[in-house]
């Protein structure tokens, strides 16, 4: 089920990232209030990867952004090596963002159409101060080596001369530009096609590895999150349902919603039939505007009880580094 807490926080292991009670909302007029995240903690160990899975408009990726300052939380804490960002001036946030960069969902609509690929992966090393243009144009140039494209043929075009998947590596390349602590790649595979994909996920681990990064991966698709990832957190509604090792996702996972995002991963080796079909979550979705109270899963649960509706679940160990919020389990 949906809930929050703090017990999963590992602060005696110095976490790169930790994020605790973060809120965001979002007036939209005549006193309605969007409750995007709500109350949810989580953090990162040096070279750790996160993956944060759940359907559209659970949140994800409005957590992914709130990391970042943009827009900030409403409330809660996000620290960066032991600094809390949420109280930071303009100008020390601008400085320890360049920690912090982003690949977005959409590779080509983020990138700007009137600047060339030389461009686009040097300015963030131009804009802090880096005035060497023969260290700008090797750097750029082996970065771009690095991520799969070859510089003389990219390096003078435009993004709109580029497919989708090297409009995707120019993005890798320009985050990769400042040398961050921490990469957030927002669902970077989800606008491409299946064999691009592929080739984008082996890239960016090869990127951890080389760069030793730490990174947030966010996504709807199951099979891509645990593969990707060393922990995988599940969001349904703004909130947390369960955090468990990758490794053991499938094996061990106990909340339903969980359970369904599993099921729906597609194996081919498997014909099923009518009868055997997924089976389907029963009860209304809920909206943002009005989540329901206690648990924000029990209009769909399988598991509801009374106590789901009055109050709400804490994430609580089930075994080492699996934490489920649910009163039934």
């Amino acid at each position: 089920m949906a809930g929050s807490g703090v017990a999963h926080l590992r602060k005696n292991e110095n976490p790169v990232l930790a994020v605790e009670n973060m809120v965001v909302e979002f007036p939209v007029g005549r006193g309605q209030t969007v409750h995007a995240v709500s109350n949810i903690s989580f953090d990162l160990l040096q070279g750790e990867t996160l993956g944060i899975v759940g359907e559209s408009g659970c949140g994800k990726s409005t957590a992914g952004r709130a990391v970042l300052q943009l827009p900030a939380p409403k409330s809660g804490r996000v620290e960066i090596d032991g600094i809390e960002l949420t109280t930071l001036s303009a100008s020390a946030l601008r400085k320890i963002r360049a920690q912090m960069q982003m690949i977005m969902q959409d590779p080509i609509s983020s990138l700007n159409p009137r600047r060339k690929v030389k461009h686009l992966v040097t300015e963030g090393a131009r804009m802090w101060g880096q005035r060497n243009n023969e260290w700008l144009y090797r750097s750029g140039r082996n970065l771009l080596q690095s991520v799969g494209l070859d510089p003389d043929m990219v390096w003078e075009r435009l993004p709109s001369e580029l497919s989708g998947g090297q409009c995707q590596r120019v993005c890798i390349a320009r985050a990769m530009m400042l040398r961050p602590k921490v990469l957030i790649c927002d669902e970077p595979v989800s606008s491409l096609d299946v064999s691009v994909q592929a080739q984008i996920l082996n890239l960016l681990e090869q990127a951890k590895a080389e760069f030793e990064l730490t990174m947030i991966f966010i996504a709807h698709n199951m099979a891509v999150v645990k593969n990707i990832s060393d922990r995988v957190m599940v969001m349904y509604l703004g909130k947390v349902c369960e955090i468990a090792p990758s490794r053991e996702m499938e094996r061990l996972a106990l909340h339903p919603y969980t359970q369904l995002l599993l099921a729906s991963i597609p194996d081919p080796d498997i014909l099923l039939s009518e009868a055997e079909a997924v089976p389907l979550i029963e009860g209304d979705l809920p909206s943002p505007l009005d989540p329901p109270s206690g648990c924000r899963f029990r209009t769909r649960c399988p598991l509801v009880t009374d106590r789901c509706t009055a109050e709400e679940p804490l994430l609580r160990e089930i075994a080492e580094g699996h934490y489920v919020a649910c009163h039934n389990i």
